[in-house]
C-alpha cells in the first residue's frame, strides 16, 4: 500500500510512539536498485506499545521495522540496510508471536533478497504540545485518520465514494417525532444514493412521506400529514455510488420507542410477620427502551433504601426482613420511560405486618439488640435472590457484568464478594447497592470465571456461586483500509477479526458478493486478505468486508484507487512557525503524489540535505529538531520528489523565549470573611501577547464583585466556604503556557450536627447521640447541648450542659417533670454553628421540689410597709405541675408566730409595719407532689423615713486655692430612721472676687461614707466665693440641712495662652500672636515668652521676655537663616506662672520647606518687568474703585448694608438705631465686647464660657448640654455698653478680662 505522507502540525515537543529508526540497523537509506517492488503491507502495521526511542530491530518488541502483514510478517521500508541476520532473527520472533506459517517466512526473504523500494516507508506518529498554526488542522486530521488506517486523498482528484456518517445499528426513535436515517458520503465525483428495506429495493419516489435530502443519502420520514411510524420499522442499508464504485451503510435496524400502560389491577394488603423476608414485585410493561425503576410512595416520597431494604436489579423491591415501622407508608413501582419523558406508577402496595410487641416505641428502635426487644426471631440468611446455591450468566465482551444478591435474615446480613483462584479487579470492579451488587466495567476475557457472594450475620452465613461466561460480538484485530496504488504496482486488502465464537469473512465488491463479480484476474482472495498484482485503472472499486457471528456483525469499506498524480503540497506556501526555545519541534511538510514522492530538507537556501545531529528526518517527510536554540531560526525548504515531478514549499521558523511564572501562588489559610491575595508573576517573550487566567478546581474562575484580577495577583475579599479549593494561574501565550497551582483552605464556622437520637431512657437521665456536621476545616473544640421545654418558656433554648469536641455521645442529667426537646450546637476558632435540628420529645416524671427560690429579699417601698421578692423558680427546679410559694414572716427577736401566706407570683408586701424594723423571711416552693424543703431564714427591714438630724459642728479648712476639707461630728443611729448611706456636702459658687464677674450658682455635691467624719471637696474654682451645707442620707433620702458655711479659694495659676501662632513672613523676621488664657484664675500680672536657637540636635543659648498683661504680639529677628527657634509662652499672677504652650518657627529655606520655595518664587517673580506692570496695571484699578466708593459715601452719609445683605447682625457689632454702619478708624475702637473704666473695672457684654468641672461629687458637675457648670460672665447693663462705649480709657488689666 501507499502511505499518505501527511502530518499533523509541527509541535514544541512530543514523544516518538516508534523511534527504532534511531539504530543502526533500522537507518533509513535509498535502495541502489531500480527496482520498485509493489508490496502494501504497511498498512497493516501495527505500534506495539513498549518500543522505545532506544530501541533497534533485534529488540524483542516489535517497533517501525516492523509491519503486521496478512499472514506474513514485513518489514518496513527503514530496515533495508539491516543486516540478514537481523532480519532473519526478526521473522523468527515473530513467527513465534503470531505463528505466521512457514511458506509465507520463505516469501518474505525472497522479497528481502530482491530488495525493498521506497514507498514502504512507515508513518511515524507523534504527540503534539504546541499549538498547530491553522493551515495545518486539515494535514493533522489526514494524519489522525492514516493513524487508524484510513488513507484520504485530496478531494480535487477522482475517488471511490467513502462514507462518513451514518446512524447507529440499532436506531430508536421518538413516535412523536419524524424519522431520520442518518447516510452521509463523499467522492468524486459525488456519489448518488438509494437504499435497501429488509434487503429489498426502498423505492422513495413511491411514499410521499420519504424523502432524502439533497447532496445526501439521509431519509427522512414525515409523520406531520399523518402516518403510523411503526408501519417504516424494519432494517434499512444506504448504498452510496459513483462510476468508481458503492460504498455501503451498515444494517441499520429501524425500531419506534414504546411505552405501554401498565395493566389495571387491583392489589390485596400485603400482610406479613414481622421479620420474615418480603419480596414486592414491580413487572413493569415491556418498553423500548427498557424503563428505569424506582419506588415511592402514593404522595411521591421517596422509599428510603439501606442494606435491609434495597431494589434490586429486575425492579423488585426486597425486604431482608420486616419491620413495623414499614407499615407507616405504602409502596409504588414506578416506570421512567427515556422517549416520552413519562413516568407511570403502578397501584401502590399495601403493609400490614403482624408483631408481637405492637408498639413502635422509638426506644426499642435503636435498642442495640432490636430483633431481641421487639420479640422477633434471628434466622440464618438465605439468598432472595439468585435462589439456590448456583447460577451462571454470560455477558459480552467490552459490557458492563452486573452480578446481584440479595439475602435475608434477622440480623440483616452483609454481603460479600470474592473470585475463585483470584482477586476482584480493583481497576473495573466496584460495588452498588450496599453491597448487594458487583459490577466490573468493560469487561474481557480474564473476567470469566466463578464468583460467589458470602451473606453472613451472627447466625451463620451462606453463599452462592456465578459461573460467568465471556462471550464476544466481531471485534477488530485488522480492519481493512483504503488502498492508493500507481499503475502496474501490487497491493492487499486485510480484514482479520476476533469473537467468540470465531466470526466468518464475507467479501464485497460494489455491494455485491465477491463470487458474483466479474472476475479480475489482477486480484486473488486468501481468506481474509486480498492481493492484487500489477493493478490497473480498471482496477479501481469499493470493497466490503463483513464479519459475524451470533453476537453481531461488522462491515468495512475499502477502497483501490488507482492513480498517476506528480508531488504536490497540501499546505499553504511560505508559512511562519513560532516555537518555544529549548523544545524539541517537528516541521511538516504535507504532500501528496502517487508513486509516494521522496522528501528532502534545506535550511536557508544551503545545498545539504539535514538529516542526523540535531535533526532527524521521519519517513513520512517530518523534520525533527530535537531541541530548538537560537540559531535554529532560519528558513526550510522541503522538496518531494517522484518520477513524474517534483514540488517543494518552505516554513520559516521563528524562535521565542519560553513563558515561565517565577512567582507562584502558595497555599493559604484564611478564615471566613478575611481578604486572600494569591500572587502570580510572569516573565514572557515580549513578541507574545500573554494572556493570564485562573482556574479554580480545574474549571475556569468567574471573577464576581468579590474578587480582584490583576495583572499578576488575584485578590478574593470576604472569603466564603466555597472559595475553598484549588486555583490555578495559567499563564499563555500563543504558542506555550505556564501553570502553577495553590490550594486555599477556608475555615468556617462548623456545619450542624445532624441525627440527634435518645437512648437510655431513665427517669432523671439520658443519652443524646449525634452524627457531627464538617468542621469546615477547623477542628471543632466544643458541643453545647440546649434543651427547650413546653410548659414554663415554650420555644426558648437554654444551656443544659457542655461537652468537648471528641464525643458525639453524652448523658444528661434530667429534672422531674419537664417535657425536654434537645438540640447540638458545633463551635470550632471561626464561630458556632446553626443548631441542630431538634430531638425527639421525653417527658420525665413529677417529684416535690428539691429546691426554693433564691435571692430571697425584704425591702420597704414607703415607710409603713415591707416588699418581699424573689427569684423564681424554672422549669427544671419545679419538678411538677401547680408550682406555687408559701412565704412567712414574723418580727425580728420577738418570738412572735409566723405569718404566712400562698403566693403565686414572685413578690409580696406586708403592710401596716413600723419604720425601719428587722424581720425573719422564708419562702418555701410547693407542687401537687408536695413541699420543698424547708427554706433558710433571711433578714429583711420595713420602710425607711427621712433622718431627723443634721451633722453638727461642720468645720471649713482652705487647703489651696481648688480644695478644702471638711470636719463633722456624727449623728445618732436613733434619728436615721433607716439605714445609714452616706454623708453629704452640698455646695455652690456665690460669686467671683474678679469684680463684676457673673458665676453659675447651681448646686455641687460631694459625698462621703457613712464611717467617715471628715473630707476633701476638690475641683473648685480660684479666686472664688463658695457656700456649703451638709446633710444625712439614707434609703429613704435627705434629712435637714446643717448650717451654711462660707469661705474663699484664693487665687491660683492661669491657663495656657490661647491660639499660640507662630509665622514667618520673610527669612529675617518671625512673629508671634496668642489670645489671653480660658480659665486667669486670678488677676494676670504678665506673660513669659522663652525661646532657643536649634539646628539639628544643637541648641543656642535661652532668651526669656516678659511681657504686660495687655501685650499678644512679639517679633523676632533672626540671627541666621539657617537655624529654627522653639518657643515656650506662659500668663502669669501674682502666684506664680501657669500652663505654658510651645510651638517652632517653619523650617529654613535649605530644609525646602513650601514657604521658604515660594519667598523664592516670589522674589524671583518680583524682578520681572511683566510683574512690575502688571502690578501697577491693579494699583491703578483700585486706586479708580477707591475713589468711586470715596464719591459714593460723601453723598449717602452711611452705607445701607442690609438692603445689600441678608445675614442678620451679631450682637458685637456697633450699629445706628437705623441698621447702617457707621465707617470708623478701627485703631481707636476699644476691644469688642468689653467696656472699660477708670477703676478698672470690667464691664462685659456677652461672655459664656465654660470653666473645668472643679467639684468632687459625681451628680450635678455638668448642665443638660454636656458643658461644664460653674460658668461666669461679667454683669451688663444695657444702658451702660450703649451709653458709655467711648468714655472709659483703656487699661491693660481690662482688655485681658474683656476676652476672658
Amino acid at each position: 500500500m501507499r502511505w499518505l505522507a501527511a502530518r499533523g502540525a509541527a509541535g514544541d515537543s512530543g514523544e516518538v510512539a516508534a523511534t527504532a529508526a534511531d539504530s543502526t540497523d533500522c537507518a533509513p537509506s535509498r535502495s541502489p536498485s531500480p527496482r520498485r517492488l509493489n508490496w502494501r503491507e504497511a498498512s497493516h502495521s501495527s505500534l506495539i506499545p513498549g518500543t522505545g526511542r532506544g530501541g533497534n530491530c533485534t529488540g524483542r518488541l516489535i517497533d517501525l521495522c516492523a509491519a503486521w502483514g496478512p499472514g506474513a510478517f514485513l518489514p518496513s521500508a527503514h530496515c533495508r540496510r539491516a543486516t540478514p541476520g537481523a532480519v532473519r532473527k526478526r521473522l523468527k520472533e515473530v513467527e513465534e508471536l503470531s505463528s505466521i506459517p512457514k511458506a509465507h517466512v520463505e516469501q518474505l526473504e525472497r522479497a528481502r533478497a530482491r530488495g525493498l523500494g521506497s514507498r514502504e516507508r512507515g508513518l511515524v506518529p507523534r504527540m503534539a504540545r504546541q499549538q498547530p498554526p491553522p493551515w495545518v488542522h486539515a494535514a493533522f486530521l489526514l494524519l489522525l485518520l492514516s493513524l487508524g488506517g484510513a488513507i484520504e486523498i485530496p478531494m480535487d482528484l477522482t475517488q471511490p465514494p467513502t462514507i462518513t456518517k451514518q446512524s447507529v445499528k440499532d436506531h430508536i426513535v421518538d413516535p412523536r417525532d419524524n424519522i431520520l436515517i442518518e447516510c452521509e458520503a463523499k467522492g468524486n465525483p459525488a456519489p448518488s444514493f438509494h437504499w435497501t428495506r429488509n434487503s429489498r429495493f426502498f423505492n422513495i419516489a413511491k411514499d410521499p412521506r420519504v424523502s432524502m435530502r439533497r447532496r445526501s443519502g439521509t431519509l427522512v420520514i414525515d409523520f406531520r400529514s399523518g402516518g403510523r411510524p411503526e408501519e417504516y420499522e424494519g432494517e434499512y442499508q444506504c448504498f452510496a455510488r459513483n462510476k468508481f464504485g458503492t460504498a455501503l451503510s451498515n444494517r441499520i435496524r429501524l425500531q419506534v420507542s414504546k411505552s405501554p400502560l401498565w395493566p389495571k389491577e387491583n392489589l390485596d394488603p400485603v400482610v406479613v410477620q414481622e421479620g420474615a423476608p418480603l419480596t414486592l414485585q414491580c413487572n413493569p410493561p415491556p418498553g423500548l427502551p427498557s424503563p428505569v425503576i424506582f419506588w415511592m410512595s402514593s404522595s411521591m416520597e421517596p422509599i428510603t433504601q439501606d442494606k435491609r431494604v434495597s431494589q434490586g436489579h429486575n425492579g423488585d423491591l426486597y425486604f431482608s426482613n420486616v419491620m413495623l415501622q414499614d407499615m407507616q407508608t405504602d409502596y409504588s413501582c414506578n416506570a421512567r420511560f427515556h422517549f416520552t419523558h413519562t413516568i407511570q406508577q403502578k397501584n401502590p402496595f399495601t403493609l400490614k405486618v403482624l408483631t408481637n410487641h405492637p408498639y413502635n416505641d422509638s426506644s426499642l428502635r435503636n435498642h442495640p439488640d432490636m430483633y431481641s426487644a421487639r420479640g422477633v426471631a434471628e434466622r440464618t440468611p438465605s439468598f432472595m435472590y439468585p435462589q439456590g446455591t448456583s447460577s451462571s450468566q454470560m455477558v459480552l465482551r467490552g459490557m458492563d457484568l452486573l452480578l446481584e444478591c440479595i439475602a435475608s435474615g434477622v440480623p440483616t446480613p452483609d454481603i460479600a464478594w470474592y473470585k475463585k483462584g483470584g482477586d476482584l479487579p480493583s481497576d473495573k470492579a466496584k460495588f452498588e447497592n450496599f453491597n448487594k451488587a458487583l459490577r466490573i466495567t468493560n469487561v474481557s476475557e480474564e473476567d470469566s470465571g466463578e464468583y460467589f457472594c458470602l451473606a453472613s450475620n451472627k447466625m451463620g452465613s451462606i453463599r452462592h456461586t456465578i459461573s460467568v461466561r465471556v462471550k464476544a460480538a466481531p471485534y477488530w484485530l485488522d480492519e481493512p483500509k483504503n488502498l492508493i496504488l500507481a499503475p502496474g504496482e501490487d497491493g492487499r486488502l486485510v480484514c482479520r477479526a476476533n469473537g467468540n465464537p470465531k466470526p466468518t469473512v464475507q467479501w464485497m465488491v460494489n455491494g455485491e458478493p465477491l463470487q458474483s463479480a466479474p472476475p479480475n484476474p489482477n486480484r486473488e482472495v486468501a481468506g481474509d486478505t486480498i492481493i492484487f498484482r500489477d493493478t490497473q485503472i480498471s482496477s479501481r472499486a469499493v470493497y466490503q468486508c463483513n464479519t459475524s457471528n451470533e453476537h453481531g456483525y461488522l462491515l468495512a469499506n475499502a477502497f483501490v484507487s488507482v492513480l498517476d498524480v506528480p508531488p504536490r503540497m497540501l499546505s499553504p506556501r511560505n508559512q511562519l512557525m513560532r516555537v518555544i526555545l529549548y523544545n524539541r519541534t517537528r516541521l511538516d511538510c504535507p504532500f501528496f503524489g502517487s508513486p509516494i514522492p521522496t522528501l528532502r530538507w534545506f535550511k536557508n537556501g544551503q545545498g545539504s540535505n539535514l538529516d542526523g545531529g540535531n535533526y532527524h528526518v521521519y519517513e513520512n517527510g517530518s523534520l525533527e529538531i530535537k531541541m530548538i536554540r537560537k540559531e535554529d531560526q532560519g528558513i526550510y525548504t522541503c522538496v518531494a520528489t517522484n518520477i513524474l515531478g517534483k514540488a517543494e514549499n518552505q516554513v520559516r521558523l521563528e524562535v521565542k523565549d519560553p513563558t515561565r511564572i517565577f512567582r507562584m501562588p502558595e497555599d493559604q489559610v484564611a478564615k471566613r470573611g478575611t481578604a486572600v491575595q494569591l500572587e502570580c508573576r510572569v516573565k514572557h517573550d515580549p513578541s507574545l501577547r500573554l494572556t493570564v487566567s485562573w482556574l479554580k478546581d480545574d474549571e475556569p474562575l468567574y471573577i464576581g464583585n468579590r474578587m480582584k484580577k490583576e495583572d499578576d495577583s488575584l485578590t478574593i475579599f470576604g472569603v466564603a466556604e466555597r472559595d475553598q479549593g484549588s486555583y490555578t494561574c495559567v499563564a499563555s501565550t500563543e504558542l506555550d503556557q505556564d501553570l502553577a497551582k495553590a490550594y486555599l483552605t477556608v475555615l468556617g464556622r462548623p456545619d450542624r450536627p445532624r441525627d440527634l437520637e435518645l437512648t437510655d431512657l431513665a427517669e432523671r437521665s439520658v443519652r443524646l447521640t449525634w452524627i457531627p456536621g464538617d468542621d469546615n476545616n477547623s477542628p471543632i473544640t466544643d458541643y453545647i447541648v440546649q434543651f427547650e421545654e413546653d410548659q414554663f418558656q415554650p420555644g426558648v433554648w437554654h444551656d443544659h450542659s457542655k461537652f468537648p469536641g471528641s464525643v458525639n455521645s453524652a448523658v444528661l442529667q434530667l429534672s422531674p417533670y419537664v417535657n425536654y426537646q434537645f438540640r447540638v450546637i458545633a463551635i470550632n476558632e471561626v464561630g458556632s454553628s446553626h443548631p441542630s435540628l431538634p430531638s425527639e420529645r421525653y417527658r420525665t416524671s413529677g417529684a416535690p421540689p428539691e429546691s426554693n427560690p433564691s435571692d430571697v429579699k425584704g425591702e420597704g417601698t414607703r415607710k409603713n410597709n415591707m416588699e418581699i421578692t424573689w427569684t423564681p423558680m424554672n422549669a427544671t427546679s419545679a419538678f411538677g405541675p401547680n408550682l406555687r410559694y408559701i412565704v412567712k414572716w414574723r418580727r425580728r427577736e420577738t418570738r412572735e408566730t409566723w405569718n404566712n401566706v400562698t403566693v403565686w407570683g414572685s413578690r409580696y408586701v406586708v403592710g401596716q409595719t413600723p419604720v425601719y424594723v428587722p424581720y425573719e423571711i422564708r419562702v418555701q416552693a410547693e407542687n401537687d407532689f408536695g413541699k420543698g424543703p424547708e427554706p433558710d431564714t433571711v433578714i429583711g427591714y420595713s420602710g425607711e423615713d427621712y433622718p431627723r438630724a443634721a451633722p453638727t459642728d461642720v468645720k471649713v479648712r482652705v487647703m489651696n486655692s481648688t480644695a478644702i476639707g471638711l470636719q463633722w461630728n456624727r449623728v445618732y443611729s436613733d434619728t436615721v430612721q433607716g439605714q445609714l448611706r452616706e454623708y453629704r456636702a452640698y455646695y455652690w459658687r456665690e460669686s467671683s472676687l474678679l469684680k463684676n464677674l457673673w458665676v453659675s450658682q447651681k448646686r455641687q455635691q460631694a459625698s462621703f461614707s457613712s464611717d467617715r467624719t471628715r473630707g476633701v471637696v476638690g475641683r473648685l474654682f480660684p479666686y472664688s466665693n463658695y457656700k456649703l451645707e451638709m446633710v444625712v442620707v439614707n434609703g429613704r433620702g435627705d434629712g435637714p440641712r446643717s448650717e451654711t458655711k462660707e469661705f474663699t479659694t484664693p487665687e491660683g495659676v492661669p491657663s495656657a495662652p490661647r491660639r499660640f501662632r507662630v509665622r514667618q513672613p520673610n527669612l529675617e523676621t518671625i512673629n508671634l500672636e496668642w489670645d489671653h488664657p480660658e480659665h486667669p484664675n486670678g488677676i494676670l500680672t504678665g506673660y513669659t515668652l522663652k525661646y532657643v536657637a536649634f539646628n539639628g540636635t544643637k541648641l543656642g543659648k535661652q532668651i526669656a521676655e516678659n511681657f504686660s498683661p495687655n501685650q499678644t504680639k512679639f517679633s523676632v529677628q533672626r540671627s541666621d537663616p539657617v537655624s529654627r527657634y522653639r518657643f515656650t509662652l506662659s500668663a502669669r499672677t501674682q502666684v506664680g506662672s501657669g500652663e505654658a504652650v510651645t510651638e517652632e518657627s517653619p523650617a529654613p529655606p535649605n530644609e525646602a520647606t513650601p514657604t521658604a520655595a515660594y519667598t523664592n518664587n516670589q522674589a524671583d517673580i518680583a524682578t520681572q518687568g511683566w510683574f512690575i506692570g502688571l502690578m501697577c496695571a491693579i494699583a491703578l484699578l483700585v486706586l479708580i474703585l477707591l475713589i468711586v466708593c470715596f464719591i459714593k459715601r460723601s453723598r449717602g452719609g452711611k452705607y445701607p448694608v442690609r438692603e445689600k445683605k441678608d445675614v442678620p447682625l451679631g450682637p458685637e457689632d456697633p450699629k445706628e438705631e437705623d441698621g447702617s454702619f457707621d465707617y470708623s478708624d478701627e485703631d481707636n475702637k476699644p476691644l469688642q465686647g468689653s467696656q472699660t473704666s477708670l477703676d478698672g473695672t470690667i464691664k462685659q457684654q456677652e461672655s459664656d464660657d465654660s470653666l473645668v468641672d472643679y467639684g468632687e461629687g459625681g451628680e450635678g458637675q455638668f448642665n443638660e448640654d454636656g458643658s461644664f457648670i460653674g460658668q461666669y460672665t461679667v454683669k451688663k447693663d444695657k444702658e451702660e455698653t450703649e451709653g458709655n462705649e467711648s468714655s472709659e480709657a483703656t487699661s491693660p488689666v481690662n482688655a485681658i478680662y474683656s476676652l476672658a
